[in-house]
């Protein structure tokens, strides 16, 4: 937990001074104005001593996001007990057998993929009306068997149709037979056959024309969330690459982007729950126009080499005219917004903008993007460099801004990464700049 506090009159200043519609009209001035320049401020003194001064009782903050979670694990048949917000010992206890019934380990915690996962399938089920209701009952296991049921769906595996009850045929009783004798017909002069149009048939060249072109934009952007939900089940069925069992370097490089995902998601919405005047929503729009912006640069990743593209990434920070610790912090917020969203213009020119501050762990995400083609073209050969400069910077003494708990998480990037891109990462080749926070 960081031990900042962020200041509301920064927040309000530059909200008001810049709204949404002015941003589309000059970006540079949205850049310093509505988004960098206050929606993360660094610590002021006044706010730490006003800290000291408080009395703080002992207990569990009460959260929207706790009482969404003991509301679904309810719902699922893991009690919870009752829905306060507050995730205390028996909420806990819910988690852990949610978790042991999926097949994660039982940790007590939710991490990001199983918590959206659940919270989901209780909003989906909550919608589905007559639809559930059907689905519970053809499920053996129940209500529970609905998470396995959405779980499946979201991995894109086939969902078995549900087992409709047999229906009995009851065959009918013959009718009594009755003999009517008539006189026979006198003969009728046959009518002449009606003639009947026949519809011409098109063509195959009209037939062809008539059907509509569903692929005429070209192949839709690859989801890197629906991925790292298709990688977090595998996970959870096999466990993570270590480097002893490495045999797939594309998988582990997988693993650990869609790990770096989840821990800069939960950054950002830590600093997000920090921001006084602006709702999560509204932070994310700020974000969202934060993309166009950054658009040129994220196109020049996989076209330019990494010094001459942070070389320009550096100039247009520099042209911001914001503390390096508020754009830090703003750039944090939106990189993990962009990887919620999915919108990977925000997310790359997030981890760009960190990059150029000196902050060149984040050049492993960089090299992720470009390894495994999310959000940039695949180019393997260029991953390399940005690789190489992350892990520099680990070895360097940085701190781990991703999967600190893993110890040999460097040494997993570094042999797959190897492997995939062909390029030795070497450590200690960059100067590494430490930014106060």
């Amino acid at each position: 937990m960081f031990s900042k506090h962020l200041t509301a009159a920064a927040l309000a200043a530059s909200v008001a001074a810049m709204p949404a519609s002015r941003a589309a009209a000059d970006a540079g001035d949205f850049v310093a104005g509505a988004l960098i320049g206050g929606i993360v401020g660094h610590a002021v003194t006044k706010n730490n001593q006003k800290k000291k001064q408080r009395v703080y009782r002992p207990g569990i903050p009460s959260t929207h996001e706790g009482r969404q979670i003991q509301s679904s694990l309810n719902y699922f048949g893991f009690n919870a007990g009752r829905v306060d917000g507050q995730l205390g010992r028996q909420s806990r206890s819910a988690i852990a057998s949610y978790q042991a019934y999926m097949g994660y380990p039982a940790t007590g915690q939710l991490s990001a993929f199983e918590q959206d996962l659940l919270i989901t399938s209780y909003n989906r089920a909550q919608a589905g009306g007559y639809q559930t209701t059907q689905l519970i009952a053809s499920n053996p296991e129940g209500t529970r068997g609905l998470l396995k049921t959405y779980r499946a769906e979201m991995a894109g595996q086939a969902v078995p149709q549900q087992q409709q009850p047999p229906v009995v045929a009851v065959a009918p009783q013959p009718a009594p037979v009755t003999t009517v004798v008539t006189p026979a017909p006198a003969p009728v002069a046959p009518a002449p056959a009606p003639v009947t149009a026949v519809a011409a048939v098109p063509t195959t060249e009209a037939a062809t024309t008539a059907l509509p072109n569903f692929f005429e934009g070209g192949a839709p952007e690859a989801s890197l969330a629906s991925h790292c939900n298709t990688v977090s089940l595998l996970t959870s069925t096999n466990g993570y690459t270590t480097v002893a069992s490495m045999t797939d370097p594309t998988a582990a490089l997988n693993e650990q982007f869609c790990l770096a995902r989840t821990y800069a998601i939960a950054r950002s919405e830590e600093l997000i729950s920090q921001v006084n005047g602006l709702t999560p929503q509204q932070v994310a729009a700020q974000c969202d126009g934060f993309g166009p912006v950054v658009q040129p640069y994220v196109a020049g990743l996989s076209q330019k080499s990494r010094d001459a593209l942070n070389e320009e990434v550096s100039s247009f920070v520099a042209s911001i005219g914001t503390t390096p610790q508020q754009l830090a912090g703003t750039a944090k917020i939106c990189l993990g917004v962009g990887y919620r969203t999915d919108n990977m213009n925000v997310a790359l020119g997030s981890g760009l903008i960190l990059y150029a501050l000196g902050e060149t762990v984040y050049g492993e995400l960089m090299g992720h993007h470009l390894a495994l083609g999310f959000g940039t073209q695949k180019n393997a050969k260029m991953a390399g460099p940005w690789y190489e400069a992350g892990l520099a910077a680990t070895d360097a003494g940085a701190d781990a801004v991703f999967v600190p708990g893993q110890p040999e998480r460097a040494d997993i990037l570094r042999k797959a990464s190897m492997e995939v891109t062909g390029t030795p990462a070497q450590a200690g080749v960059l100067p590494v700049f430490s930014v106060t926070e």
